[in-house]
């Protein structure tokens, strides 16, 4: 056990000095994000030094179960591609500019406008496309509009992590921990959407309240032409998206997996694109594109994260925790729990962890895998480590020159995350 530990410590502390000292390496002009090749190194010694055996990890890998990592990393790739395809297509930024013309010179209209935007894309898509798209244009926006970034870009980003709660697909973390306990798509919603709805509403208000007096400023009105250059397209990549939404919910009646239901889709706007790209004669350019932003080095970091859990819980370290945290108040331990310990070792690698403590044996555990699932998403903005989300973007707030350091990502997250969570795991107490 000593040495199971021992190495899940050091990758977990070199995962977190990598994101904040050396986050990307280049060669040549290649960039290499550095988290997931520390997560890669830690799982190679657990397994030279024999934590856990080849075989048994892959038994793990091709276990016809819902935990299986493989099934749900082709869930999650499966929806990016839906959306990143919509992104490409310049959906989002179209909305987005709508927006800004119904706002006008207001800023308020502006900001509200802005926080319905993210979080209805947030839901329906997911929190790291929105994150990607929108947060150039909050940028950019905001810079030719002379008006503080900071009310837009907070509101943006707490949005895209509070609202990804409301359905299973909204949030890798969401998916894994809901597979472990065998939750349904229906049944996810039917218990999330009221917390999501208040947590979003506390948080909304606390943003407003921080920035109301620079939000009552006025702003210079700039027009922005954003078109969509193809409509069919467009229609397909909705279509597409739209079914598979519909199919997920109906999956528990239709007795088909998650996984299956949005690689079918996936597959299917990959192929009906193709088609009219073939009989248009178009470029290839939006469907190339796509591809090459999938989050490639996801795999190799939720993989190895499966390998470094797998040791720990052979090791009897979820039993050990589970001990700690079962009790009569399962929906605060768990949800507080879930909330920090993404901040020390990224909320994926967390829910990981955390996907094989609660069983589904009595109500108390049921209450402590969604109290997991809301920490998992509110931890992503106490601090940059929370989530992959955060890495992202404190990285593309310093590429358009905004000065959003961690002291300043760590000073607004507590004071917004806390009262959110809160809030949350209060409202679960009483749905559940």
């Amino acid at each position: 056990m000593l040495v199971t530990l021992i190495l899940a410590i050091i990758t977990c502390v070199c995962l977190i000095l990598s994101v904040l000292l050396f986050p990307k390496i280049k060669i040549k002009n290649l960039e290499i994000h550095t988290y997931w090749i520390v997560c890669l190194i830690g799982a190679c010694l657990v397994l030279i030094f024999n934590e856990v055996s080849f075989s048994e990890i892959i038994a793990a890998f091709t276990a016809d179960t819902n935990i299986n990592p493989i099934k749900i990393l082709i869930l999650f790739f499966s929806m990016t591609i839906l959306s990143l395809y919509l992104d490409e297509l310049g959906f989002f930024k179209y909305l987005a500019s709508k927006a800004a013309y119904l706002a006008k010179t207001h800023q308020m209209v502006w900001f509200l406008l802005f926080y319905v935007l993210t979080s209805v894309l947030t839901i329906f898509t997911s929190n790291d496309i929105v994150i990607l798209t929108l947060t150039p244009f909050i940028c950019y926006f905001c810079k030719n509009s002379a008006i503080d970034p900071k009310p837009y870009l907070i509101g943006e980003f707490a949005a895209a992590n509070t609202w990804s709660m409301m359905l299973l697909i909204g949030n890798p973390t969401n998916i894994y921990l809901c597979s472990a306990g065998n939750i349904t798509f229906i049944d996810y919603l039917r218990t999330m959407v009221l917390p999501t709805i208040v947590a979003g509403v506390v948080e909304f208000l606390i943003i407003f309240l921080i920035f109301h007096k620079s939000l009552a400023k006025p702003m210079t009105y700039q027009k922005i032409n954003e078109k969509i250059a193809d409509p069919l397209g467009l229609a397909l990549g909705l279509m597409l998206l739209s079914l598979c939404l519909v199919l997920l919910i109906l999956s528990s009646f239709l007795n088909f997996a998650m996984w299956i239901i949005a690689l079918g889709c996936a597959l299917g706007l990959l192929f009906a694109v193709s088609i009219k790209n073939l009989i248009s004669h178009q470029g290839w350019k939006e469907l190339g594109d796509t591809i090459k932003r999938v989050p490639y080095e996801l795999i190799p970091f939720v993989l190895s994260m499966f390998i470094i859990v797998a040791s720990l819980n052979k090791q009897g370290i979820a039993a050990y925790l589970t001990a700690i945290l079962d009790g009569s108040y399962a929906i605060f331990t768990y949800g507080s729990a879930s909330f920090l310990t993404a901040n020390l070792i990224n909320n994926i690698p967390m829910s990981v962890l955390f996907s094989t403590l609660p069983h589904m044996e009595n109500i108390n555990n049921i209450k402590a895998l969604y109290a997991t699932v809301i920490g998992s998403n509110l931890g992503a903005f106490l601090t940059p480590l929370g989530a992959l989300a955060g890495i992202m973007f404190t990285q593309l707030v310093n590429k358009y020159e905004v000065k959003y350091d961690f002291k300043t990502f760590i000073e607004y997250g507590a004071i917004i995350s806390i009262p959110t969570l809160l809030s949350a795991l209060v409202t679960l107490e009483f749905v559940i």
